[in-house]
């Protein structure tokens, strides 16, 4: 096991290239073309290239207010698939272009399609991900929920330390304000590691934590235990002497190696790294974090739910793990703010609350819910719910309707389908009949806001991963009128 308190330099941070000296590949590159290039991790790695003064030129199906910021930061977006509109350099092959394409665009779509046909090599974001982490110490957080508020947080938690890292994220951090973290003389990355498509192993970290296990992408995986081997495929990329961080039970399924380090966290459990003592204190988690020599008292998380609790436990141990010093990390955690469209709060009230989430996942909604219950226990919870994906809402249907179930009241919109064609049968109507509760029903977007304005809200919640998070503005304006009233 390895030794907490390790500084940098033992760890053989130094032996890592200033980011100056990049891979030969990168070298003379002029101009990257995104194919999804409004994706959150897309736009993360469209940032990155335009830092290092390459043209960034895209197509996304849709325009939103992440992709009206990439174009006014300087990138050429267009929004119909159009072939015209991909650059001239790169349909005649010329040297210093990359094409990189996110495995949610369609097969069927026309500019994929020309790629193709003219034998135009795409890169996958995953794989251009990990070639430009080969230059640095890496930390890639993986696990089928938390992914992104751990990532952010161990990034904060450098970052606040004075340790310069560069950081790849799933989601706005609302203390960058960004999905992207640079500095030019980091020698660290941080990155969110995605199992769709076993993007991650493209990866080589020298630190991994993995969150969690449960089930999900289904579609591509097949079954868990297809996909749990893949996690411990990813474990196999650790590098020789690198640490894998996770949950006590989940260890029996990666810990295969000799050759690495194991350490175990827990919110509760006695474990390598746990909270001994958790409370609620107008609004915050007061936590004592024990490691294994010592406990950091009275961490203050300004951020709801005992999941970032745990979150915040992992990032610790990362943390912890490097060296850095516990009442920084301390002080750390207690700034950060959290990721946008992570339990993020628009609405504050006595008598009214608007909180929107990102959960999309059975367990994703029902850690969210019951967080609100706990911070809200007197108050009527209404869920807005958006599924995404017809194959998830298929294999997790009674899933889905168990967590929802949790609710006060639930207003179930349509299916988002984002990559995929309808599947007969599989309707948001399936997750409403299945729902326990008697006050459900599903809405057409175009009426959500209608119906919205007449009923009595106490506490809202948005939940979901589609495009609902285009309804959050509209909605906050809405009930900030009751708010004027009021």
């Amino acid at each position: 096991m390895l030794e907490s308190g390790n500084s940098l330099e033992n760890m053989g941070v130094n032996q890592f290239n200033d980011n100056s000296t990049s891979h030969k590949w990168l070298e003379g590159l002029r101009l990257v073309y995104f194919l999804g290039i409004g994706g959150i991790g897309m736009s993360a790695l469209a940032r990155y290239f335009l830092a290092q003064g390459c043209k960034v030129v895209g197509y996304d199906k849709t325009k939103t207010t992440l992709t009206e910021q990439l174009e006014n930061e300087g990138m050429i977006i267009h929004y119909q698939e159009d072939i015209n509109q991909i650059p001239e350099s790169i349909k005649k092959l010329e040297e210093g272009t990359l094409v990189v394409f996110t495995p949610a665009i369609p097969t069927d779509n026309k500019e994929f399609q020309f790629f193709k046909k003219k034998g135009i090599r795409l890169h996958k974001r995953a794989e251009v991900l990990g070639l430009i982490s080969q230059n640095y110490f890496t930390i890639a957080i993986a696990g089928t929920h938390g992914k992104t508020t751990t990532s952010s947080m161990i990034a904060h938690v450098l970052n606040e330390s004075g340790v310069d890292c560069n950081a790849f994220l799933g989601g706005i951090s609302i203390n960058f304000n960004s999905n992207l973290l640079l500095n030019d003389k980091a020698k660290i990355m941080v990155v969110e590691a995605d199992e769709y498509d076993r993007s991650f192993l493209t990866l080589s970290p020298d630190i991994a934590l993995v969150t969690s296990l449960d089930a999900d992408h289904l579609d591509i995986y097949g079954d868990k235990n297809q996909m749990v081997a893949t996690y411990a495929a990813f474990v196999d990329k650790i590098k020789p002497a690198g640490t894998l961080i996770s949950k006590k039970q989940q260890l029996t399924h990666l810990n295969k190696r000799t050759d690495i380090n194991y350490l175990s966290y827990s919110v509760a459990e006695s474990t390598d790294f746990f909270a001994s003592k958790t409370e609620i204190a107008a609004g915050n988690y007061i936590v004592d974090i024990n490691n294994q020599t010592s406990i950091t008292k009275s961490v203050k998380l300004g951020f709801p739910g005992i999941h970032n609790v745990e979150n915040a436990i992992g990032a610790f141990a990362i943390a912890d793990v490097m060296g850095i010093d516990k009442q920084k990390i301390k002080s750390a955690l207690e700034s950060y703010q959290g990721v946008k469209r992570r339990f993020e709060t628009h609405i504050k009230t006595k008598n009214l609350v608007y909180i929107d989430d990102y959960a999309h996942h059975p367990s994703e909604l029902a850690m969210c819910i019951k967080s609100v219950k706990e911070l809200y226990p007197n108050k009527k919870i209404t869920g807005i719910f958006q599924p995404h994906l017809f194959s998830r809402t298929r294999d997790f249907l009674e899933g889905f309707a168990q967590s929802l179930s949790l609710l006060d009241e639930l207003i179930l919109l349509d299916i988002y389908p984002a990559r995929e064609l309808p599947i007969t049968g599989i309707t948001s109507q399936l997750i409403a009949d299945k729902a326990t509760i008697a006050n459900k029903c599903v809405v057409k977007k175009e009426q959500l806001l209608t119906y919205l304005s007449d009923k009595k809200i106490e506490v809202l919640l948005t939940l979901g991963a589609g495009d609902i998070d285009v309804f959050v503005q509209p909605i906050t304006e809405l009930l900030s009128k009751r708010v004027k009233v009021e």
